[in-house]
């Protein structure tokens, strides 16, 4: 391949530009994904979802045309959302950060990679604003997770149920062979989806409702084929701590707002019924984009992060 033998500056940049127009696609897919009657595929055209105006080639340009338009429909005026330009700009930065963490040979692992990511920023898009998953991310993450594992075995490398069951060969170069790969796939499938399921009942048992989706469940299960079982774990406990993070913050939001509102109204509540009211309305925050988290990380980062868990322990 042409592009292969670019010097590697230029080879970085010119993934960073092709990720750009993927994140104009990819902004396609989550408007239209959630929406009932509509596909990727159809309608073909882009419009405004104000004024349905068809978007020509002009208004297409990642971030170009929202800067000229400042931000605006050309048609109607309707402002254009800040998710637009910031899909296009983060997957630029995702397919730059995939391209100097992947070897330029090893362009079957690349490519699946750009691919996950890719879908990963359309599940987190899709999830924050419907508190959903797509099925066409998730469950086509289970449909090709075991695929990409046999065709590429590289994904496994690193994991052991792939190690154990690879043939000497392959493991004499240090590789391991599609079977191997297959069965740590399989593995991981069961790891993720399994954990989950476990939280899942057991926060249904203690709380008496609902404590996971499934989309998570599903989302998390396709990664385990990717990533293998010890790490779609670690993908787990990476989103688990971020998502704490987030839900302290949005607590801690959710207090400001509600007492800058009693202050408006002339009411003095106490501090702990403010606190009360800003967890229940703090704590409905979506799993998927800190599970997009941590998945991308142990996808591109694992032998990082194992060797950084075996420094610490």
């Amino acid at each position: 391949m042409a592009l292969l033998d670019l010097p590697r500056e230029l080879w970085l940049l010119w993934l960073a530009v092709l990720g750009l127009f993927v994140g104009s696609f990819l902004n396609v897919a989550i408007h239209r994904l959630p929406l009932e009657g509509e596909t990727v595929a159809r309608p073909r055209r882009s419009k405004c979802p104000s004024c349905s105006k068809v978007l020509t080639w002009r208004e297409n340009i990642p971030l170009v045309s929202w800067a000229l338009q400042r931000g605006r429909c050309t048609g109607c005026g309707w402002r254009i959302p800040w998710r637009y330009p910031l899909v296009e700009a983060l997957t630029a930065g995702l397919w730059l950060a995939v391209g100097a963490a992947t070897p330029t040979e090893s362009w079957d692992l690349l490519l699946v990679r750009l691919l996950v990511l890719s879908a990963l920023v359309v599940a987190t898009f899709v999830d924050f604003a419907c508190f959903e998953i797509p099925d066409e991310i998730s469950i086509g993450g289970i449909v090709l997770a075991p695929i990409l594992a046999f065709l590429v075995p590289e994904l496994h490398a690193e994991t052991w149920v792939a190690q154990q069951l690879s043939g000497q060969e392959a493991l004499a170069q240090g590789a391991v062979d599609p079977v191997g790969s297959l069965c740590g796939a399989l593995a991981g499938m069961a790891a993720g989806a399994g954990i989950l399921l476990g939280i899942g009942w057991l926060g249904k048992a203690i709380y008496k409702r609902e404590a996971m989706g499934l989309g998570d469940v599903k989302l998390l299960a396709g990664a385990g084929g990717l990533v293998g079982p010890v790490a779609v774990l670690v993908a787990l406990m990476i989103a688990s701590l971020v998502a704490s993070v987030a839900g302290l913050g949005n607590i801690l939001r959710f207090l400001c707002l509600l007492r800058g509102r009693d202050r408006r109204r002339g009411r003095d509540r106490p501090l702990s019924r403010r606190i009360r009211s800003a967890r229940i309305a703090g704590r409905y925050v979506p799993f998927g984009p800190y599970l997009a988290i941590g998945i991308g990380i142990v996808l591109l980062y694992w032998n990082d992060v194992a060797s950084w868990f075996d420094a610490v322990l």
